[in-house]
């Protein structure tokens, strides 16, 4: 019999002051960079909306302009995983980086020469998209790595507050410079000179990353991840990791039934409130400025309700905000509202992603929060278009009170797929042996079956099969695509259990990949084999 692993250390109480991460030099100097470039995007963001509402008067090409910039997270954020968990990140970002500076530049460029239009907006804030849909695993997973375990939380909390202040101050920058620009030269000089003044967040975040790289991969024996293959294990991951799954789809469902906020607050800003571009700066201000004070607080506020009282609490909170930006006309309950609403966001899209985060093993954590940034903003662009169209066909109002009763309808989610944070036993890699076999294949060859044979009492053989199946998941989710207990017709005391790997070299990122609570679990199930039998172990490599 195998000897069940040593018991994981017990891990350290979080601490509820977001100023601890901030402490490390990497991380402080990271987290400057970032909020420069959060502020960079946040000006473009609001640039683009309200120069499209000034060319159009459109409320469906605003809020496609929301779907330009986080549509291609939805594309793209799956294999830009792949590549961060597999390949040099700085190099990845820093190329990213450099092309999303190139594409700012030239649409600046084009539109302080009065030659840019609708499609040149939505193009080149596509671009703008796919660059950030690229870096963002890497830099997440780079964040990730800076701090110490147990103050991710905080570290997660202390960057949603950059970001969010980013939302505060980057629209009310951008709003006094576009009408700064507007004023002599129109809206496309307004436009281009935003663009061109948030040029510089990008350069800042670039040269932090070519100063401070994250740590490169440690060394494998193993052999390669493909960019095809690997995506496919990631979303087979999450498939079968019920922790990883619920944070997933609960993601998804708040972001969008939410975006109808965001998506449609130009149009509130102009067509219900009157406001021209400063006015919807501020608007955008009263969101971030309400993100920040909940970051604040978080952590304590966090621990005091749990995961699921604090989210449901926050549904209604922002559930109630935009039923009053659906029917007030007066700026000040609204100005409230928002204040109210950015809180609300930010503590439950940083308690998701901290939750994702702590949840993933280190060989699939970019993958992980690349699904929860597919989740967050491929629901939020595919949102923004679906209550823009919505609002051109049913009205504003309505379209806002159809957001906010969808919103109270997440709540149903709880119970199919309740929140947890993972533990970190269940996130440890155990350590593995190498594999001996007569006849090593190819890494290429496959499928590979695996057989394992047990014999067991028969009064323990319920009690075996229900500890066995709690393998089914680990070994599904890190590369079996079938799995199967059989029982022997002829012996009572035989069992089998097979599973089928795509190729040889997936079984062996599939033994690489099992965590200290997947070991702890094949020792229960050991422990129920009879006294003196081994567990015999066969492999076979498909030949037809």
């Amino acid at each position: 019999m195998v000897a069940p692993p040593p018991p994981s250390p017990a891990p350290a109480q979080p601490s509820a002051a977001i100023w601890v991460p901030l402490r490390l030099p990497a991380f402080r100097s990271l987290w400057i960079a970032s909020v420069l470039y959060f502020i960079a995007n946040a000006m473009h963001g609001m640039a683009a909306s309200w120069l499209m509402v000034e060319l159009t008067g459109s409320s469906f090409l605003a809020a496609l302009v929301q779907t330009a910039v986080f549509l291609p997270m939805f594309v793209l954020a799956l294999p830009a995983g792949v590549l961060a968990d597999t390949t040099d990140r700085a190099r990845l970002m820093l190329i990213a980086l450099g092309v999303q500076a190139a594409a700012v530049l030239v649409l600046a460029a084009l539109l302080l020469a009065g030659w840019g239009g609708p499609a040149t907006l939505l193009l080149f804030t596509a671009i703008t998209g796919c660059c950030t849909a690229t870096l963002t695993p890497a830099w997440n997973s780079a964040v990730g790595e800076i701090v110490p375990r147990d103050e991710l939380p905080q570290a997660i909390v202390a960057m949603s507050i950059a970001y969010n202040s980013a939302r505060a101050l980057g629209p009310a920058l951008a709003g006094a410079v576009y009408g700064l620009g507007s004023g002599w030269g129109g809206p496309l000089a307004g436009g281009g000179t935003v663009f061109a003044l948030a040029l510089a967040g990008t350069g800042v975040l670039a040269w932090n990353i070519h100063r401070r790289p994250p740590r490169p991969h440690p060394p494998s024996r193993l052999p390669p991840e493909r960019l095809w293959g690997g995506t496919l294990a990631g979303l087979r991951y999450a498939w079968h990791s019920e922790t990883i799954l619920a944070q997933l789809v609960r993601t998804a469902a708040y972001s969008a039934a939410g975006s109808a906020l965001w998506a449609l607050l130009p149009a509130i800003g102009q067509q219900r409130l009157g406001l021209g571009a400063a006015g919807f700066g501020f608007l955008m201000g009263c969101l971030g400025t309400g993100a920040v004070g909940a970051g604040l607080v978080l952590g304590r506020v966090s621990q005091r309700l749990g995961l699921e009282r604090l989210v449901a609490i926050c549904c209604w909170v922002f559930a109630a905000v935009m039923t009053v930006a659906a029917l007030s006309r007066w700026a000040l309950p609204v100005y409230l509202g928002l204040v109210a609403g950015g809180a609300a966001w930010m503590s439950v899209m940083s308690t998701f992603n901290t939750a994702t985060q702590t949840s993933a093993p280190p060989w699939v954590r970019s993958r992980a929060t690349a699904m929860h940034v597919l989740s967050a903003l491929g629901a939020f662009a595919l949102g923004s278009a679906f209550w823009g169209a919505a609002a051109g066909l049913l009205g504003l109002p309505a379209a806002l009170c159809a957001a906010a009763a969808l919103m109270l309808a997440n709540l149903l989610l709880a119970r199919r797929f309740p929140l947890r944070m993972g533990e970190l036993h269940e996130v440890t890699q155990a350590p593995f042996e190498d594999l001996l076999v007569a006849d090593t294949p190819d890494p290429e060859a496959g499928p590979v079956a695996v057989e394992l044979i047990y014999r067991v009492r028969p009064e323990d053989a319920e009690a075996f099969v229900a500890e066995l199946t709690l393998l089914k998941a680990p070994r599904r989710r890190d590369g079996a695509t079938f799995w199967r207990i059989y029982r022997d017709l002829d012996d009572p005391t035989r069992y089998a259990e097979r599973f089928i790997v795509t190729r040889w070299a997936d079984y062996l990122h599939q033994r690489a990949r099992a965590t200290v609570a997947d070991q702890a679990q094949e020792a229960r199930v050991r422990a129920l084999v009879m006294p003196g039998e081994a567990v015999i172990t066969q492999h076979y490599i498909a030949e037809r």
